[in-house]
């Protein structure tokens, strides 16, 4: 099986060309080619935006030890939102394979109420000063392995069972998501003024708020499920074509989708330890992805997403930090936006 999906035929050669003049052969430009050179330019994009954040207006003399510890400081906000791009794009692509629905993202099966109510639950019970001072990496992976674990019974529960169905997962996730959402908002309702703004902050997605600590044990976590996801690429492009096909293709579909949940549930925890959740930046750098590519296939997609994510994210903190001086709304907009996007393909594609 693993010999057949290496072997599998790659991507046809497009004919793209504008109006040729008379008696001229329209230009033959290979898939893989026009790919390259849509990768490039937009990681070079990218590219600018880091360099643009790192060095555009620092009020230091360029070379001066002053200067480099104000770039070293910038460098943690670049640093986060290259995770939680690539967290981001990777965990809405490959869901979007397993579920065959391009509308859905991670968020429908209850992550982003999951960690409100862990946010939620430390200040109602250990109060705002002690929720405060149990901030560090142990806490980023306790509330990590929390909604990890929470994925991982779910999913082997609904998948183990005798009326195993993906469309059963999605309705318990959105069931639960609205249960946490109810929690959380039962116990706000009983914390005092100041830890409610203690827990707002919390929950409030910024990338300033990043610590510096978080980002080693984040980028391991990432760069381990991507390698995963991207050694599993063609056994992906199989799973994409449904339960019946991947089937008959010998691909054991139930495990599969399994694996490939659980590593969507580590990228999504890692990506809202780091900054709280985002709902539809994931769904946004999707889109531009499939629209960029023109091509379903992981091998082209998951590259892709991680470099449209990055420079989207990178681009947008860059403009208003810069421009509007308004750094803080850099999530608060991605998610105007992609909330916009959204609806637009709901109301042109409908549910599909």
């Amino acid at each position: 099986m693993a010999e057949a999906l290496r072997t599998a035929p790659s991507a046809p050669r497009t004919a793209v060309a504008p109006p040729a003049g008379a008696g001229q052969e329209p230009a033959v430009v290979p898939l893989r080619e026009r790919y390259g050179v849509r990768l490039a330019a937009v990681l070079l994009v990218a590219l600018a935006a880091a360099v643009g954040i790192l060095t555009y207006g620092n009020p230091a003399t360029p070379g001066s030890r002053g200067y480099w510890i104000i770039v070293e400081s910038r460098l943690v906000s670049v640093g986060t939102i290259v995770v939680v791009a690539v967290c981001q794009g990777l965990a809405t692509v490959v869901f979007h394979t397993v579920t065959n629905n391009r509308i859905l993202t991670p968020s429908i099966l209850g992550y982003d109420a999951l960690y409100r109510v862990v946010q939620t639950g430390l200040v109602f019970f250990l109060g705002a000063g002690a929720a405060t001072a149990t901030d560090g990496v142990g806490k980023m992976i306790l509330q990590s392995l929390v909604m990890v674990a929470f994925a991982t019974l779910l999913y082997g529960w609904l998948f183990t069972g005798t009326r195993a169905s993906l469309h059963v997962l999605l309705l318990v996730g959105v069931v639960l998501g609205m249960a946490f959402g109810s929690m959380a908002t039962f116990m706000q309702r009983m914390l005092t003024p100041s830890e409610f703004d203690v827990l707002t902050a919390r929950l409030f997605g910024t990338i300033s708020s990043a610590s510096a600590s978080y980002l080693p044990l984040g980028a391991g976590v990432c760069l381990v499920a991507g390698t995963v996801l991207w050694r599993r690429r063609h056994v992906l492009d199989v799973v994409s074509l449904g339960r019946e096909t991947a089937t008959s293709l010998g691909v054991p579909y139930r495990r599969e989708v399994l694996v490939t949940l659980t590593v969507v549930s580590v990228l999504v925890s890692v990506s809202t330890s780091l900054i709280g959740p985002m709902t539809f930046f994931g769904f946004l750098v999707a889109m531009l992805t499939y629209q960029i590519v023109g091509s379903s296939r992981h091998s082209l997609t998951l590259p892709m997403v991680c470099a449209v994510g990055t420079a989207t994210l990178l681009g947008a903190y860059f403009v208003l930090r810069h421009v509007f001086y308004a750094s803080g709304l850099v999530t608060v907009i991605i998610e105007l936006g992609g909330g916009l996007v959204f609806l637009v393909y709901l109301l042109r594609k409908g549910l599909r």
